[in-house]
Formats: structure tokens, sequence, C-alpha cells
């Protein structure tokens, strides 16, 4: 193919889209930004557009829409004095600008020279001289996208004037809406608004209230307005709700008839007690050749919803569903998720399936895949299963008894390939009938989790291998949906490593199978002990962020050369992707267009990080409340970081995090030791460090911020 990039009007169309980055365009609005109104030339116009696309010059943004890639512009546009990246902006007003290129080093950016850029913006940085043994700095130049199209937090009107404070401590401007703009808001209101108006070098934007929540503290109030801080719709528009009610309650007996039928064999889900969307299922029959059928059943999106429909668009659009503490958000409407997807007992279901003959070692002799009908003879809650592994004792124990040990040689072996075992506490809470959280519990993974979980893992492992793995059958590798995860970079490795060597922990990095060893190692002995859960959280962060793409790396923590997510696709959009990709690939039809689904991925990962950003702030929220009403009361805590400005400490009981600043240690004057995460006091030798068990009172509560200040006892 001849280079589009070497021709004149592509260099224009390169040239037009760089001045125009922060429009999605159709070919049309290209051609007449390169003055081209004609039939002829518009064809000739969109030819180069599906040239460039081809190149990942241009990134699909929308159906007919485009905009030229930023790691191109940052190549080909704007120089080696300016970069192209996300913008980081902590709560001390600095900021960081992290490119897409793997070599590049982090920028950084003064509050100074911010401009109007807001926290996660994709910008344009022009990067100053290098100094000595400096990282380097900027100053951002240009906005090039907006990460947020809408704020949520308070109006504020005093003496006339009305201004808008933001929820979130990464923004730390004050919005001024005119009077005009207010929409009936009142003083005191939770809002959502837009910008409107920031022009270049003015402290304050202007903004416009486009929603009223409400009063800030009531519980529906609060979590609708985490939803729209990221961007998650409250409700379904009226276009799917009625394309719902066309789909068929019954299913067709043609429909089943070209299925393959598990309604025979015993099948049972087991999901968590108050789950209400039931995605998975194990079947299980033991073969004349002494072999072991297991199939895993996934709800069968994928029948009942059509690509480019109302409904698939609004369900790529949300990409996921959203799990906060009182609720969840889900990506497909309840008529489809709890009821006609949902693999409910004593129903027939449709399903799309892998089924596998294993051995007593578990190994796998022969997989399916395909379209099934099943009836699920059994509902189980984990507690259940639990108790029937644990005795023995109960419906259908043999079959959940021989899955359980089947399990167990499986995630025996993945552990001997080095995976890793990350295994943090994750915290509930009961509530009462208003949903205030009036008490905490953490979530124990045990047997029965185990059981699911290595089983859903076996089918995504093996359908991602199906597609991608190279055969003397599978000669052609298509284009198909990954679910990657890269190995940690170097600098965060050795931090990590210089960090718990002063906690008595030793890591090796010398190899894969040292490094991962090492961390399971250091896991296992800090079992037992105060920093185990913190010691999960930072090996976390450590790690990359799991992602999808269309280019396989492998999955790092979970020792996998080939995986996938098969097996969620109610709550899951590529999920949902990769049961139709898999289908059609079946069928032998040709790959689809690798950057179409590169784009589809991107989205997909963004949307996934910002339900998980959302998860947590309404874990945040509720331990906020949970405290809100025990100011002055005394808890054990553990020190889970130490900084200048104070030390972390998160309660034992609850798993709450806050800050003890500074100034609330008046028993001694303390300076930082650094090097060794020790806050030491200079007259009477009390150190405090990472991991030690403390005493803290409760002093102040801001369920705004979302933030718990304690004080030392």
């Amino acid at each position: 193919m001849k280079d589009p990039k070497n021709s004149n009007l592509g260099n224009k169309i390169i040239e037009a889209l760089s001045l125009n980055n922060k429009e999605k365009l159709n070919y049309k609005q290209i051609a007449s930004k390169v003055g081209i109104f004609d039939q002829k030339g518009r064809g000739v116009v969109q030819k180069i557009i599906l040239d460039f696309l081809d190149a990942k010059i241009l990134l699909t943004v929308g159906k007919g829409k485009y905009k030229l890639n930023p790691k191109y512009l940052t190549q080909e546009t704007t120089g080696n004095n300016f970069v192209i990246g996300k913008i980081q902006i902590n709560r001390s007003g600095t900021a960081f600008v992290v490119t897409e290129r793997k070599d590049d080093d982090d920028i950084f950016i003064a509050e100074a020279n911010l401009s109007n850029a807001l926290h996660s913006d994709i910008v344009k940085v022009m990067v100053f001289p290098a100094r000595q043994n400096r990282k380097p700095e900027g100053q951002v130049v240009e906005i090039i996208e907006r990460s947020k199209k809408q704020l949520v937090g308070t109006i504020q009107i005093n003496r006339g004037l009305a201004f808008f404070v933001p929820d979130t401590l990464a923004f730390r401007r004050d919005i001024l809406i005119p009077g005009r703009l207010l929409n009936g808001a009142k003083s005191g209101e939770k809002v959502v608004i837009a910008i409107v108006d920031w022009e270049a070098g003015t402290r304050n934007p202007i903004g416009k209230v486009i929603h009223i929540l409400g009063n800030p503290g009531d519980n529906e109030v609060e979590m609708n307005s985490i939803l729209a801080e990221f961007d998650f719709p409250l409700k379904f528009p009226d276009n799917v709700l009625k394309e719902c009610e066309k789909i068929s309650l019954t299913i067709p007996e043609e429909e089943i008839k070209n299925r393959r039928d598990f309604r025979n064999i015993t099948t049972f889900t087991i999901d968590p007690e108050d789950a209400k969307d039931f995605d998975d299922a194990i079947s299980y029959e033991k073969l004349e050749n002494g072999l072991h059928r297991v199939g895993v059943h996934i709800a069968d999106v994928s029948y009942y919803v059509r690509n480019n429909t109302p409904i698939d668009n609004e369900a790529y659009l949300r990409g996921t569903s959203v799990y906060l503490v009182d609720r969840t958000i889900p990506m497909l409407p309840e008529i489809l998720s709890n009821q006609l997807c949902s693999l409910r007992p004593n129903e027939d279901k449709l399903c799309y399936s892998a089924v596998f003959d294993l051995d007593d070692q578990a190994k796998v002799h022969h997989e399916w895949f395909g379209r099934t009908v099943i009836n699920s003879d059994r509902r189980f809650n984990y507690d259940e299963a639990q108790t029937i592994i644990e005795t023995g004792k109960g419906d259908y124990a043999e079959t959940v008894l021989q899955i359980h040990e089947l399990s167990q040689l499986l995630r025996k072996e993945r552990f001997l390939n080095h995976a890793i075992n990350f295994d943090t506490e994750e915290v509930r809470f009961k509530l009462d009938e208003n949903s205030k959280p009036i008490g905490v519990y953490l979530k124990v993974q045990r047997e029965a989790n185990f059981l699911i979980e290595e089983m859903m893992l076996l089918a995504n492992k093996k359908v991602a291998e199906k597609i991608g793995k190279r055969t003397a059958k599978n000669k052609e590798i298509k284009t198909f949906i990954y679910r990657i995860h890269d190995e940690p970079i170097n600098d965060r490795v050795e931090q990590f490593k210089s960090f718990v060597s002063k906690l008595g922990f030793e890591l090796h990095s010398g190899s894969r199978k040292q490094f991962t060893d090492s961390l399971n190692q250091m896991f296992e002995k800090a079992k037992d002990k105060n920093e185990y859960n913190l010691l999960g959280q930072l090996s976390i962060r450590m790690m990359a962020r799991a992602i999808y793409s269309t280019e396989n790396i492998g999955h790092y923590g979970l020792a996998f050369p080939f995986y996938t997510h098969f097996t969620s696709p109610i709550r899951r959009y590529p999920d949902l992707m990769v049961h139709r990709l898999l289908e059609a690939y079946l069928n032998n039809e040709p790959s689809v267009k690798q950057n179409e689904y590169d784009d589809y991925c991107k989205h997909c990962s963004l949307m996934e990080q910002k339900a998980t950003e959302a998860e947590r702030a309404s874990v945040k929220y509720k331990q906020a409340e949970y405290l809100a009403d025990k100011i002055g009361q005394v808890f054990e805590a553990t020190v889970s970081g130490i900084a200048k400005w104070g030390v972390f400490a998160e309660l034992k009981e609850s798993k709450c995090e806050g800050l003890i600043p500074m100034k609330n240690f008046t028993d001694d004057f303390y300076y930082i030791d650094e090097d060794n995460y020790t806050l030491i006091g200079l007259h009477h030798g009390n150190n405090i460090r990472f991991g030690d068990t403390i005493k803290v009172k409760v002093m102040e509560v801001d369920l705004q911020r979302k933030s718990m200040t304690f004080g030392i006892c």
C-alpha cells in the first residue's frame, strides 16, 4: 500500500485534523477542511481516510467520525519540544503529564504552568530544556481533549454571586455560575454542571447547571453524584426501554433444536447471596471413559442483544455494570440482566458454552465451544457451597465435591506456573432500610469462590487459545479481544523491593519465576501481620493495569500466554464482543478490522477504570458515613502511609483510612525518616512506622470530600 502520508492531500488532511483536534469529523467535514466539496474529491478523501485508519494515523471516535491519533500528532506535528499526554493533578496542585510511549519520563507541571488543564485531560505540553539530574518539566500550551464533560459539586450563593464548588480535590478552581445559568438551583444543593466558557489566563471558568441532584447527605443524591462524577448515566434512554418491550419472553422451539441440549445434565450456579444476575453455570457428568465433562455455561446475551441496536449501543457506551455499595447500575436493562439472560434455576436458558473433558489430574483432553440450552437444577450461594465442601453433605454434594477437587488441581497448576496470588480484603457494609451503614465486615475468599474462579479462568483461557494460538488447524490468527496484563515496570519493582525490605521481606527480581515466587512467599509470611492487606494493595499499584487489547502479550499476573473475558456478558461489554467474534470465527467468517476493535478495547478499558473509581468512591463515602456519628471515639488502627503532611492510618475493624495531620502529634517534635518509612520523635524516641498498630481518635469527617481526620492517642 502506498504510504498515505506521502501524498500532498494526505499531508493537508493531517494538518487540518491537527488544527481541529478537538472535533470529531466525518469524511465530508474533513474534505471541506481541505477545500474539497465535489463528490469525486470526497471519494479520494474517503480512500485516504481508510488508508489512515489501517495505518492507525486516524482513530474512529464514533460512527463515521474520526480524529487524529494523539501519538501521531506528537510525532509528526508538534516537534521535539512538545509532547501529547494525559495530565494527572495531585492534591498539592502540582501535576505530571504521562505519555503513551513506554520510554518517556513523566513530565512535571508546576501549578502556575497548568493553564486551564483539568485532571485526566489530554494536553499538549511544551517541554523545557533539560536540567541535570532533574526530571523533565513543562508547561501546558493546549487542551486537546477534556476528560470530563460535566462536574459534580455544590452551589454556594453569597451576596448574589453563585459559585460551584466541585466535590473532587483534583479540580482546584471554583466555577462562577451566572444567575441566568443556575436553572433554579439553590445554595447548598448538589448539582451537575458543564463548563461553558474559560478564557485563557482567567482563574475561574464559567459554568451552567444541567441537573439538580438534591441536598447533600441524602443517600440517593450522594450515590447519583458519584455516578454523575464518573460519567455514568442515571437511567436508560426511552428508545432502549421501548426496544426491550419488543423482546419475546419465550424461547422459540426452533432455536432450542439448533443448540446442544444440556437440560438433562446436572447443572447449578454459585453466586453471592444478594446476586440477581446469574451469568454463569456449571454442569458435570462422569463419562464412560473415566473423564469428567465440565460445562461452563455463560448467558447468551448476544442472542437477545443484536449488534448496533439501541440496547447494544447503550451497553457499549456504559461498557460495564457499576457496583456501588447499595446498588448495581446494570449495563443492560433489568428485563435482560435479571430475567431473560439470568440463569435462574428451573428455567430453560440460552447459553454460550465452553465444555471440557478432564482427567483426574484436571488435564483437558477435549474441548468444545458453542451455543447451548440449559436448565439449572439449583442456585447455591457461596456459603451453601462452602458448607458442602467442608462437610461433604448437601444438595448435589458429590458433584460439587468433584468439581471442587478439579478446581483445586487447576489452581495448584496455575501457581506452579508462577501466577501471583493477589488476595486483598474487600470491605462490605451492613445497611439499614435507609442505606445507612450500621456495620462493616470483610469479604473472605474461600474454596467455593475458588471453585467458580478456576472454572471461569479455564474457560477464558481456552477461548483465547482457540482463536489466538497458532496451530496446524489455526494458521490464520484473526483479530480478537484479549485481556492483557503487562509485566511491571522495573523502576516500580525496585521501589517496591526497597520498601518491603525495610519491613523485613525479601523480593528477588532476577527472573519472572524468582519475582513471582518471592512475591507469593512474602504474602504467605505476612498473612497474620498488620501490613498484609496494605502490602497487597501496594503490590497491585506496582503492577501494570490489566486492559483489553487486540495485541496479545499474555496475562502476567495469571501466568497465561492467552487470556480473554468470555464469562460475564451480562455485566461486561468486552465479553459480549468476544461471544460474537467466537461465533463468527467458528463459522469461518473473515477477520474483523483490527483498528476498529482497537478503539472498542480502549473505550471498554476506560469505562472499566471509571467503574472501579466510582465503586471506590462509594466505599469511601460509606466509610465516612459510618464514622460520622463516631466523632471522639477511639479505635485501633494500622499505619498505612507516612508523608510530610502526616500519617495515614487504617482502622482495623472497618478499614476506614484517615489522615493524622502533623499538627495533631503534640507529645513530641517528629521528623520523617523517608528511607525507612518511619516518623521519629526527637526528644522521647517514639517511633511510628508503616504497619504499626496505634490508637486513634476520630476528629473530623467530611462527607462531601469523603475524607476522615484522626488524632493520635
